[in-house]
């Protein structure tokens, strides 16, 4: 993605193609913070939107609008006042908020108008549809404080938010819902957003904002938590931006109640939305309950998947080169690493019972993935399998990694080490090294 020559591009474009058809026809909820919407990328992320669309992606934007609220409320001479990131909207700031949201709606349906022939919408013919789509009822008075006419989402209309799909529409949320009473509240975006994701059963719930950047002590991006890790950071009030505090509780939230996968993304990542859908490791934080990375046991359709990352082992010389049909056979013996439907690492076990050892062979990682610990972990997948076939030793033969097997607690031996049956089988023009690790 960092480079703009004519084959990367290609090449990009090829491997996106997995994600495009497993995109298409799923619905993601997207979430643009209230400050997004006066930055200079509105335009960009409106662009990357109707691509969205136009691959078939069902998909639910909702908007924020903190920032314009309180603008014009100061323009208006009315203080805002919070309780728990939550404003106090009364009836002088209730139509503020109506004059913000509407004033933002509407700019939103303009954007999504554009069709100019030198702009990448051209063509697109996108119909943003608004409505009262959201139900709320009032927060009412906690803790000796009246929230007046600021609300809770009470449920979303599914039904005819499907609807809007099925005619091909982006449906558009607001942060004001309605009541049965017909009585209009300022409601929070992140929860308009998550609430709609899981009654929709959505996909994926995506939240951009500003600088939404989760990292670690040492400044490095978290990429995965589960909800469980995430609600601890929560507790440990490790955010001090109440924006970050906002968007991870309602990704935790959406994660823990049915929605597969909730990303944070930093929008001022020129193409963040694109990066987190259609690359392997995307740029943002995913909340999940699933594993987005993990070790089994082989498959017979993970035999192309396994083919393709020792190809380059075997052409110079690293592995024994092995055919698709001896691959399909011996693919009981095989253990892969798979990241998001990806094969990036595999081992194969040949076990010798009558000698309680085992042969550890075709150990690769793919060259993206080598920094991770991910072959110590296959590894300790293999010595598993190992121990419970009874085995109480693997041996490895090797040519250039000898080190790494030591540092895994392999040592040094000769062919003798080897079972008979091995030893009759042992190329002395390859003359590979012998390891042997006790279990």
């Amino acid at each position: 993605m960092s480079s703009t020559t004519p084959d990367n591009q290609v090449h990009w474009f090829r491997h996106s193609s997995p994600y495009i058809n497993a995109h298409r026809g799923r619905t993601f909820v997207v979430m643009l913070a209230g400050e997004l919407l006066d930055g200079p990328a509105l335009a960009t992320l409106i662009h990357d939107l109707a691509l969205l669309n136009s691959l078939g992606i069902k998909l639910v934007l909702v908007h924020g609008a903190r920032p314009q609220i309180s603008a014009r409320l100061a323009e208006s001479g009315i203080e805002s006042t919070f309780e728990q990131h939550m404003r106090i909207t009364d009836a002088a700031a209730l139509d503020g908020v109506m004059a913000a949201v509407g004033a933002l709606r509407l700019k939103l349906e303009g954007l999504f108008s554009m069709g100019l022939a030198n702009s990448p919408m051209h063509n697109a013919s996108i119909r943003l549809v608004s409505g009262n789509f959201v139900v709320a009822k009032p927060v009412g008075v906690r803790n000796g404080f009246d929230y007046q006419h600021t609300g809770e989402v009470r449920r979303i209309d599914v039904d005819a938010i499907r609807q809007q799909h099925t005619a091909g529409n982006v449906v558009l949320l607001s942060p004001v819902g309605c009541s049965p009473t017909g009585e209009l509240f300022n409601v929070n975006a992140e929860e308009v957003a998550s609430t709609a994701a899981i009654a929709l059963g959505a996909d994926k719930l995506i939240l951009m904002g500003n600088r939404l950047r989760l990292a670690d002590g040492n400044d490095n991006l978290l990429r995965e938590l589960s909800p469980q890790d995430a609600g601890k950071l929560l507790a440990e009030d490790l955010f001090q931006d109440s924006d970050i505090d906002r968007q991870l509780t309602a990704a935790c939230h959406a994660a823990s109640n049915g929605v597969g996968r909730a990303h944070l993304l930093d929008a001022s990542v020129d193409g963040a939305l694109i990066k987190e859908l259609f690359t392997r490791d995307g740029c943002g934080t995913l909340v999940t309950r699933e594993t987005y990375e993990t070790v089994r046991g082989a498959r017979i359709e993970d035999v192309g998947g396994i083919l393709e990352l020792i190809e380059p082992l075997e052409a110079d010389g690293t592995l024994v080169r092995r055919s698709r049909e001896l691959l399909e056979t011996e693919i009981h013996r095989f253990a892969i690493t798979e990241r998001d439907g990806m094969v990036i690492a595999c081992a194969a076990l040949y076990p010798f019972p009558d000698d309680k050892t085992g042969e550890l062979a075709c150990v690769a990682v793919h060259p993206s993935y080598r920094k991770g610990e991910r072959g110590a972990q296959l590894l300790g997948y293999v010595e598993r399998r190992a121990r419970e076939q009874g085995l109480q030793s693997l041996f490895v033969l090797t040519t250039l990694t000898a080190h790494w097997f030591q540092q895994q607690g392999f040592e040094s031996a000769g062919v003798e080490a080897l079972p008979g049956a091995r030893q009759s089988l042992y190329n002395w023009q390859r003359n590979s090294k012998v390891f042997v690790k006790l279990l």
